[in-house]
């Protein structure tokens, strides 16, 4: 998670949760939803979380689905250690161990804490309170709507920029580049230009 910055906020029953942005995946802090039960130590409530027999399944079994690189040989050691009262997990020790890529964490002194695929995150919520995880889903579907609307409109408004400098490049081409040409020589220029700028502008 190298440069990665928290690039929007949820506030879920007067809680803000942090989305981080990883390609088109808005990832969802489990550090931020934890609070919602131990402010404290939110780091504490995703461990406990993570030393479960379920949870372990349940996110082993979304890196089968998800993850070409998940390490199964790794998976199924753990598999035999989960369950003992000595277990216990870190969102650092699964990706490390496991190659996983569901969760996503950064400790040190600048850590912006741990994240989750939505899968994984309204099954963390879900563990917390039913009732907080329907209210997550409904805040993370109004963020989804509103990117959405956000993508329409820069498409629409990138569409009618292209369309207003195409017609500008092609009335340059035709004042300062065709005027210099031969007849025969102007038969061809001025379409290889008007290709040249469909590249650009499909681009």
């Amino acid at each position: 998670m190298k440069k990665e910055k928290v690039t929007t906020e949820l506030i879920v029953k007067e809680n803000k949760i942090g989305i981080l942005k990883v390609g088109n995946i808005n990832y969802i802090s489990l550090t931020d939803l934890a609070k919602y039960q131990n402010s404290r130590d939110p780091s504490f409530t995703v461990k406990n979380w993570l030393r479960r027999i379920t949870t372990i399944d349940y996110i082993g079994l979304w890196e089968k689905i998800h993850n070409v690189d998940f390490n199964l040989v790794e998976f199924d050691q753990i598999k035999t250690e989960y369950g003992k009262n000595s277990f216990s997990m870190s969102p650092s020790q699964w990706i490390k161990r496991t190659k996983a890529t569901g969760i996503l964490s950064k400790g040190g002194k600048y850590s912006i804490g741990t994240f989750a695929h939505p899968d994984i995150a309204f099954e963390f919520a879900s563990w917390l309170s039913s009732e907080f995880k329907l209210y997550l889903i409904t805040e993370f579907e109004r963020l989804k709507t509103q990117e959405a609307y956000q993508e329409k409109m820069d498409w629409q408004a990138n569409r009618i920029l292209a369309k207003v400098n195409y017609a500008v490049h092609t009335d340059a081409v035709k004042t300062y580049i065709v005027p210099t040409l031969t007849e025969t020589q102007k038969k061809y220029v001025y379409a290889n230009e008007a290709d040249v700028l469909n590249v650009l502008y499909l681009v």
